[in-house]
């Protein structure tokens, strides 16, 4: 490995295990701690040692797991008890107020700024707002707004398909599946990303370009999270003409063709050709980075599982999941994803009851000798970069 580290026992401060640091006792073997953390095991059957970030769970490490069944179970009891899992209608009737008041500010003013190249600071706006409308329909997709699934499902399809152009249908349904199998290679669609390489595997399968590609990853990934706006549009415009899985594939086509319709007419109709063309690149340039950059801290360089590894609920959720710390204003950048061990361990959970969850949760792992992992924004990036840096290299 080319990064320096120190071996000791890791602190929530940015390797994660127990809040108070105490020394905890790991899930997998030669647990090494650094600040881009390292989970490696010696696979003498394999014949090499695991690179960052991809860790193996010892067998012996799983011999108690179905007595560890009913942690999970003890967890959830102490959730529902302190009503986390209660919804939050005032909340959210706010945000989406507010959400819903920001697109309309942002078109006025688009309209009134008329043929000028100032736009392109309105797309940026936009481009945060957009941004903000697809945190409400994540959290539609889990069911933390309302009860009923209906209700959800008219949330989402609003701000997926009319407001933000992503099929609410495709989305929940690849969201699921990595919310079943987190970072598990051959269940999680969010760790087979073209051109990205996240294992070993999948960076010794490439060729050509893609092997160049691969050696360079690190430095490109930020420059192509440019283009995760364009993917989203794409798969979701795919996933609607195919019909997969979704269940309301007319509402779905109907509101996705409208919000094409109407934000490719009022981008040329207000604007000359060549700025109504910038306008789009810096609107959807700038909303896949935000998205992206709000994503990826989650789950990448976090360990990586295989079907081998058969954790339970609770720990297969919690050690391959990443907590960014910060304050309410983080909160809100990050649409609550920087709680994401909570989020995990319990989907349905409102948005605005994660922060309170947080301790409660985090003391329950440190009990349970748990790792537990948390760190700030800027090194969550960096360990994301130098996971990549080193599958490719």
């Amino acid at each position: 490995m080319n990064c320096c580290f120190s071996v000791r026992r890791a602190t929530v401060s940015d390797t994660g295990t127990t809040s108070s640091g105490s020394p905890i006792r790991p899930l997998w073997q030669g647990w090494i701690a650094c600040d881009c953390p390292v989970a490696l095991t010696a696979e003498p059957a394999r014949g090499s040692a695991w690179l960052a970030g991809v860790a193996r769970v010892s067998e012996t490490d799983l011999g108690a797991r179905s007595e560890r069944g009913s942690e999970y179970a003890d967890l959830s009891r102490l959730v529902r008890a302190a009503g986390l899992l209660n919804r939050r209608p005032g909340r959210y009737a706010f945000r989406v107020t507010l959400v819903l008041g920001c697109l309309g500010v942002a078109g006025v003013v688009f309209v009134r700024l008329g043929q000028s190249w100032w736009q392109t600071t309105v797309a940026a706006a936009l481009a945060v707002v957009f941004t903000q409308t697809a945190f409400l329909g994540h959290d539609a997709g889990h069911r933390q707004i309302f009860h009923s699934r209906r209700a959800n499902d008219v949330v989402g399809l609003v701000c997926g398909n009319l407001l933000t152009g992503i099929s609410y249908g495709w989305w929940v349904d690849k969201h699921n599946r990595h919310h079943a199998h987190p970072n598990t290679e051959g269940h999680d669609p969010d760790i087979v990303v073209a051109p990205l390489s996240f294992t070993p595997a999948q960076a010794a399968a490439q060729r050509g370009l893609g092997a160049l590609f691969v050696r360079h990853q690190a430095a490109l990934f930020f420059p192509l999270l440019l283009l995760e706006g364009l993917h989203l549009h794409v798969h979701s415009i795919r996933a609607v003409v195919r019909g997969d899985r979704l269940r309301h594939r007319p509402a779905e086509a109907g509101l996705l063709a409208l919000h094409l319709a109407g934000y490719i007419t009022a981008a040329f109709l207000v604007l000359s050709v060549p700025q109504a063309i910038v306008f789009i690149l810096v609107h959807q340039g700038l909303f896949g980075l935000y998205l992206g950059c709000s994503f990826a801290p989650n789950h990448k360089g976090m360990p990586i599982l295989t079907e081998a590894d058969n954790l339970d609920y609770l720990r297969r959720q919690v050690l391959t999941s990443r907590n960014v710390r910060g304050g309410l204003l983080l909160d809100a950048l990050l649409g609550g994803l920087n709680y994401q061990i909570e989020h995990h361990l319990f989907p349905s959970m409102p948005r605005p009851n994660l922060r309170r969850a947080q301790p409660l949760i985090r003391q329950f792992c440190t009990d349970h000798d748990i790792a537990y992992h948390e760190t700030t924004l800027t090194r969550s990036w960096a360990q994301v970069l130098a996971h990549l840096r080193t599958i490719g290299s």
